[in-house]
């Protein structure tokens, strides 16, 4: 029975790679008809420009980048994109340039440079296609002098160490860069600008996707500070990155601008894959499996831990009284969680997700928990998450392994590698944040 559980998790899981695949979201919302470029509900003629940018950052800009190849063909000028190592293709038009996820690194903040600089160059008639994918933000390190790519990368380990979430990482490095916060299209103004975004945030919201360099920035360097003193970082910082900040708060340093801006007239923001949209395929998949399926949210968040025991009392729940959807059952969620790190162990949420949820399905029979980040990555680490049922803690018991000691110390993969229990899925180029399903039968 585990092992049929362990097929039916994966073959569910991949449907949601399948419903994130960047290059099919682009020729959804991107065509050529009549002389038009359309971009979702809107048509531009493409004779109006005289070039054809495309720019921006990801771990699912290859595919992105090829798809609007595709589509553009010969009409494309060129452009580049900094995207993760290892996530490439070849490509004819767009340059891609790997460099350092989640802590960015000097090759990511050369490519930023270049991009600013065709940003920078687009004129009046020219069409900037800004392609925006998970893990946009670390890829497209610009620091605003006097910060430094180093503290730029030291306040963004702090951040994640303390257990900030996405957004409010990103409130603070928008007021941290040259690019973030619409920024990018104020420097590509007065072009026209297209952004395609792959959403890796709860809620979709165009401001935070990448940290949001093509839409207006409604955070400001107030709420900057704010951040950095409720997770008791603001003396911890660099002291540039701490000055920059407090010159923001006093009027020194101009805002990134904000909703109503002039400079948004010219520039368009559509959303072509988001986390739903895999849910959705996942609920698609368990059907075919004959189970009955249940979507709790795809905007959880949280502690991951904690949100790993709401989940596995669900679980509990179902076993005992058939509520909220009787067995056989998949119950399903999406978002992103974070983890407070305690201990020096190797791992990330989604492999936290699945010990944590073990510990609580112990001797639970015919259930099994599955997390993962669609984009193949999960921490820094070659998993993308794992997966556990009744028996794991007890399997891992017999090996010495004892799972409470293992999430003290958050060390998750050196917990599930002997056991054989990682989800190993290599690079997915995509990234609409992490899903997570449950199965039960009861038998």
């Amino acid at each position: 029975m585990e092992e049929t559980l362990r097929y039916h998790a994966v073959r569910i899981f991949r449907a949601a790679l399948d419903a994130a695949d960047p290059a099919a979201a682009i020729a959804r919302q991107l065509s050529v008809e009549r002389g038009c470029l359309v971009v979702a509900d809107r048509r531009y003629e493409m004779d109006s420009f005289r070039n054809i940018w495309v720019i921006g950052g990801g771990k699912a800009g290859a595919p992105m980048a090829r798809a609007v190849e595709t589509i553009l063909g010969g009409r494309l000028t060129g452009g580049l994109l900094n995207v993760k190592y290892g996530h490439i293709e070849n490509l004819k038009r767009v340059e891609l340039n790997e460099c350092g996820h989640p802590v960015p690194d000097e090759n990511g903040s050369r490519g930023a440079v270049r991009i600013a600089n065709i940003a920078r160059e687009a004129g009046q008639y020219d069409l900037v296609i800004c392609l925006i994918s998970g893990g946009a933000s670390a890829l497209m390190p610009a620091p605003a002098p006097p910060v430094t790519l180093g503290e730029k990368q030291e306040t963004t380990k702090l951040l994640l160490a303390c257990g900030a979430n996405i957004h409010q990482m990103n409130a603070v490095r928008k007021h941290l860069s040259v690019l973030k916060g619409g920024q990018l299209a104020r420097l590509a103004a007065p072009a026209t600008v297209v952004a395609l975004m792959l959403s890796d945030v709860i809620g979709d919201d165009l401001s935070v996707i990448g940290s949001g360099p093509a839409s207006p920035d409604p955070s400001t360097f107030a709420d900057a500070r704010a951040i950095l003193e409720k997770y008791s970082l603001l003396d911890r910082v660099p002291a540039p990155v701490r000055e920059r900040i407090l010159q923001g708060c006093a009027g020194a340093i101009e805002e990134t601008p904000k909703p109503g801006a002039p400079l948004f007239r010219r520039v368009r923001n559509v959303v072509v894959g988001s986390n739903r949209l895999a849910v959705e395929a996942m609920v698609r998949q368990a059907k075919l499996f004959g189970y009955k399926s249940l979507v709790l949210s795809t905007l959880i968040e949280g502690e991951t831990r904690e949100v790993a025991r709401m989940h596995a009392a669900i679980l509990r729940e179902v076993l005992a009284t058939g509520r909220p959807v009787r067995p056989p059952a998949c119950i399903i969620s999406g978002g992103e969680t974070t983890v407070t790190l305690r201990g020096e162990g190797l791992g990330g949420r989604n492999q936290e997700f699945a010990l944590a949820a073990a510990m609580d399905i112990e001797g639970a029979p015919g259930v099994l928990v599955l997390s993962g980040g669609t984009d193949g990555t999960d921490g820094p680490t070659d998993a993308a998450g794992a997966m556990a049922d009744g028996y794991t803690v007890g399997r891992a018991r017999e090996l010495g392994l004892a799972a409470a000691d293992y999430l003290a110390r958050n060390d998750s993969y050196h917990f599930f590698k002997p056991l054989g229990d990682l989800l190993i899925t290599g690079p997915t180029n995509t990234n609409v944040m992490d899903v997570r399903l449950m199965l039960a039968t009861g038998r």
